[in-house]
């Protein structure tokens, strides 16, 4: 009996294929970042303290997330914590031999320099080994044994809280800020940029965010209910997301110095600027998480 429960608790191939997947993902979601000149200069600048914090902050991130749509089932936040530290391991692992292969570490770079460029890539790589479980999941062959796989499926059967929805939010959010929060564009936009077309950013990203979750009919999006108002859904969580994306940006500023020796007229159309990525990514967690 034990071992039958331990089998059922425990399928060794699921979770070699959710490996397999993670690896994917990895690379599929963190590839941009392995790829842009500022990602790499951060490793060599980046103030320790802030890339430490960054570094924890990503773990329960991650432990949540694998909660939800771990590498395999889990029932426990044991197996969610298992899931989770391979996520960061595989994070860990593919930034180094990603970069070691395109030539950006070498040899004779000092252990200061190494450490902080895989530490910074490793963190949008591990968010992408998750991610890659939900994205891209196999079907089992069949119609029976693929409708029995769908509903072994956390991402689709797993019931999401609004606490849940405003995580997921902050995951898309962060996410797709790690991508652009280190560019110089950023601080760049945040100088060309009136406070008119700061309110009209503002708007916009509002504006994509409701309209890719309930008015555009993407797939995994979400029907008001019946004899709800439209305003009830952008109040409840439209705007909170939207918030939640501008608490996301400016974490990202300050943590990528991106916020040093400016004013705060230009730290705010910053954080406006980056809230506009950082609302789509917050609106897409929703459709595909």
């Amino acid at each position: 009996m034990s071992v039958a429960t331990t089998r059922k608790d425990f399928d060794s191939s699921r979770f070699l294929a959710g490996i397999a997947r993670g690896i994917a993902g990895a690379l599929l979601f963190a590839l941009p970042m392995f790829m842009t000149m500022e990602m790499w200069e951060l490793g060599f600048y980046m103030d320790r303290s802030r890339l430490f914090f960054l570094l924890i902050v990503n773990i329960p991130l991650l432990v949540i997330l694998s909660d939800r749509i771990g590498f395999e089932r889990t029932s426990t936040w044991r197996q969610a914590i298992r899931d989770a530290s391979i996520a960061y391991g595989l994070g860990v692992l593919g930034s180094a031999l990603i970069l070691m292969a395109m030539g950006v570490l070498k040899y004779d770079q000092s252990p200061h320099e190494i450490i902080g460029i895989i530490a910074i890539q490793a963190i949008p790589a591990s968010i992408g080994a998750m991610l890659g479980r939900s994205q891209l999941g196999g079907q089992s062959d069949g119609g029976d044994d693929a409708k029995e796989g769908d509903s072994d499926d956390p991402v689709h059967e797993r019931e999401t809280s609004y606490a849940g929805e405003l995580f997921l939010m902050a995951v898309g959010a962060l996410f797709l800020n790690l991508n652009v929060a280190p560019t110089e564009e950023m601080i760049l936009l945040s100088y060309k940029m009136t406070p008119w077309h700061g309110l009209l950013m503002i708007a916009a990203s509002l504006a994509v965010m409701h309209g890719f979750v309930y008015a555009l009919s993407f797939k995994g999006s979400h029907d008001l209910a019946e004899g709800m108002p439209s305003w009830h859904a952008f109040l409840r969580f439209t705007l909170p997301g939207y918030v939640i994306a501008g608490l996301i940006s400016a974490y990202c500023l300050w943590t990528f110095h991106r916020t040093d020796d400016i004013g705060s007229t230009q730290i705010l159309m910053a954080v406006v600027v980056l809230s506009f990525p950082g609302a789509i990514g917050a609106a897409a967690a929703r459709l595909i998480l």
